[in-house]
């Protein structure tokens, strides 16, 4: 049969449906996934068409996934923590969503005390085990929107839950009817799907999803879970591990309305970020992060790095205020007691510092050079430089300049007496066998004593 699309408003074949294929054994994809070996990219040579939503916006899991590999935040600290989000987010929500646990009293008081501040983004919603007692609890604390579990890949069916497909279905579809009989609208997380077969019980499944929220009028969301990082974003590569395969097939053969498709992804292979844009652009409007990436593993998407790549894509932060980021990444550090890595980019010590002294004297001519953008204006990250071994006397003179805030006339530049000075003193502290970095302490007391001796 032949339908007009609303979406490509082209004439399109509309015929076959895809039927759950009820396998005796698992497909466990071992020519792709050998687990002795690294992972096998497979390529069909099948493109699928671009289509990025109108809207699209970030759903942030820190107090759910987030929680799961750090030791617990406080309730005090999930309500600042929640209040930045708010912030950051700006007046049109682009950080449309937060999920939380309900599972012990502190969820459950943090969960409040986040609804009492009045917030209108990003919305309150919840990860729970899909039974009718926490469906009520979700229901009586004045939530709309719950998560809950549907593994889709044979190594869960089979292997962990010990199920056919048939019964694997079964169960999940009488928990979305429980879900619906409670009045909460269920977001199904589609556990493992980038080693599901994707047709073979993805489809069917999230058909029998639409058909369910059509008969119910209320509607489901679906969340397509990278939970082990497999998923890639070249195009013309075979599923399960295809992005961009993915999203369009859970759209063009089950019908998933954009705003109802979400993409929740892990960084085991360095692709989270990637991945994530990727479904953004093939038709997901919500991409779920963690704020620094902080998850299961290897991490989450990064929410930080999301803001940035919607701003990249859109050509503007539509109301988000990055500067939110330098906050959110200083709480971590200063009263979370959370180490970041100084080269995360964003939020990291060193993410817009260099050592270099070839770097620092083209940044003492102009920081364009040598900075990915005005961080100062976006962040409230000036461009800095650390002293070091490699550090020239250009080096030296942007640090004085930065760090005491001197411009114009002010400023020295490297042919200056106390650069000089203290090039002298750095070099004997490094030929004397010193191996770290100096400290802003150190360098400001050397100071000091430079100019006592009248420099």
């Amino acid at each position: 049969m032949l339908e007009l699309s609303n979406k490509t408003n082209l004439l399109e074949s509309n015929i076959y449906k895809y039927s759950l294929q009820d396998v005796a054994e698992p497909n466990l994809y071992r020519e792709v996934y050998s687990y002795d070996d690294v992972p096998r990219v497979a390529f069909n040579h099948r493109r699928v068409p671009m289509g990025m939503p109108k809207d699209v916006w970030i759903t942030d899991t820190s107090f759910r996934d987030g929680q799961q590999s750090v030791e617990p935040y406080t309730v005090e600290q999930i309500v600042h923590l929640f209040k930045l989000l708010s912030r950051l987010s700006g007046p049109y929500g682009i950080i449309r969503q937060s999920e939380f646990f309900v599972y012990s009293n502190k969820d459950r008081e943090a969960l409040i005390k986040c609804q009492e501040l009045g917030l209108r983004f990003p919305e309150i919603t919840t990860w729970i085990r899909a039974n009718k007692k926490d469906f009520k609890l979700v229901k009586d604390l004045g939530v709309n929107e719950t998560g809950i579990l549907v593994s889709c890949s044979d190594y869960h069916i089979f292997k962990k839950l010990k199920m056919t497909r048939k019964q694997a279905m079964d169960t999940y579809l009488a928990a979305v009817g429980e879900a619906f009989e409670a009045g909460v609208m269920p977001r199904c997380h589609l556990e493992d799907i980038t080693r599901a077969d994707f047709y073979g019980f993805v489809v069917p499944f999230v058909n029998e999803l639409m058909k369910m929220s059509s008969d119910a009028g209320i509607p489901v969301r679906i969340r397509a879970c990278d939970t082990m990082g497999y998923g890639v974003p070249y195009p013309e590569v075979a599923l399960p591990r295809s992005v961009p395969g993915i999203i369009y097939g859970l759209q063009h053969y089950s019908d998933v309305p954009s705003d109802m498709l979400e993409w929740h992804g892990h960084n085991d292979f360095y692709k989270a970020v990637a991945n994530a844009a990727t479904a953004w652009l093939y038709g997901a409007s919500g991409v779920n992060c963690s704020l620094l990436g902080i998850g299961e593993r290897t991490g989450n998407v990064p929410l930080e790095a999301m803001v940035m790549e919607y701003a990249s894509l859109r050509g503007s932060f539509d109301g988000m205020d990055p500067t939110v980021i330098t906050e959110i990444a200083d709480y971590f550090k200063r009263d979370m007691g959370y180490k970041i890595p100084p080269m995360t980019p964003f939020v990291g010590r060193n993410f817009n510092a260099t050592r270099a002294g070839i770097h620092a004297d083209g940044l003492l001519k102009d920081e364009e050079i040598y900075n990915i953008f005005n961080t100062e204006k976006i962040l409230n990250r000036p461009v800095s430089v650390l002293l070091g071994k490699t550090s020239g006397l250009a080096g030296i003179a942007y640090w004085i300049n930065n760090n005491y805030s001197l411009k114009g006339d002010s400023a020295v530049d490297k042919h200056s007496p106390l650069v000089v000075k203290l090039k002298e003193w750095l070099d004997a502290e490094y030929e004397n066998g010193r191996v770290t970095a100096l400290s802003n302490a150190e360098i400001e007391e050397k100071i000091a004593e430079i100019k006592k001796e009248g420099v």
